[in-house]
């Protein structure tokens, strides 16, 4: 009886082709409700169709090449795998303040794609050992990330100076203090009727130093009118 659902499964009929995309809906649906929480530009529904669009693709594959013999089981998949590249692309934004976001969400689609085309070829092991270190990297792995970041030597601020100060007033703190400056980029201030004058600047801490705490001793300086950490 096992051996004859293995084999039923292994093929392309009605009940793997449904056990398949249903497994796909899960999956996908797993890892693009924790995308969704978190309002990113590709969630629930994005995940499940990715998902289930490649192990669709795949089952489509697995037909061609068991009833026509003319097909590379491979092809139509690899062809997924470059081609999501697009809507990754699509999620990836630059803010006005040269920060890049959308990367995690990206790699979460070309993730969940390549999942898809696990479960769509009959790979099931790994197709859910997948999606359980997906969805552990993007939910605990988020954390760990947070934790090291905010502790390391290389921060990235944005800064906005009081009327009559200069970026040299800044530049001589930070060199009185042992801090590196790496990269300076003048920018308008966010207020367009402000004449402050406001700078991206990646600096380097002498050592590792909660980013919070950074932040909040650089406010106590009366040059500066306004700071954050992007």
């Amino acid at each position: 009886m096992y051996a004859d659902f293995v084999v039923q499964m292994e093929g392309v009929n009605m009940l793997s082709i449904f056990c398949r995309l249903s497994l796909a809906l899960i999956c996908g649906g797993i890892i693009g409700l924790e995308r969704g929480s978190k309002r990113r530009a590709a969630g629930f529904r994005t995940y499940m169709l990715v998902c289930v669009g490649a192990a669709l693709v795949m089952l489509t594959n697995q037909y061609i090449h068991i009833h026509f013999g003319t097909s590379d089981p491979a092809r139509l998949g690899a062809q997924v795998v470059s081609g999501i590249g697009f809507l990754g692309a699509g999620t990836i934004i630059v803010t006005r303040h040269h920060q890049v976001i959308g990367l995690t969400t990206a790699a979460g689609l070309w993730a969940s794609a390549c999942m898809g085309l696990a479960i769509g070829i009959g790979f099931y092991e790994g197709a859910i050992m997948g999606s359980i270190f997906i969805f552990l990297i993007i939910t605990l792995m988020h954390k760990v990330d947070n934790k090291v970041m905010s502790t390391s030597k290389a921060m990235e601020i944005y800064i906005e100076l009081k009327e009559g100060h200069v970026l040299s007033d800044f530049l001589s703190y930070a060199h009185a203090n042992s801090i590196k400056i790496a990269h300076v980029e003048l920018v308008k201030p966010k207020y367009e009727d402000s004449k402050s004058m406001a700078a991206i600047i990646s600096l380097r801490l002498p050592k590792r130093h909660p980013h919070l705490e950074v932040i909040e001793e650089f406010h106590t300086h009366d040059f500066i009118g306004f700071i954050e950490e992007i």
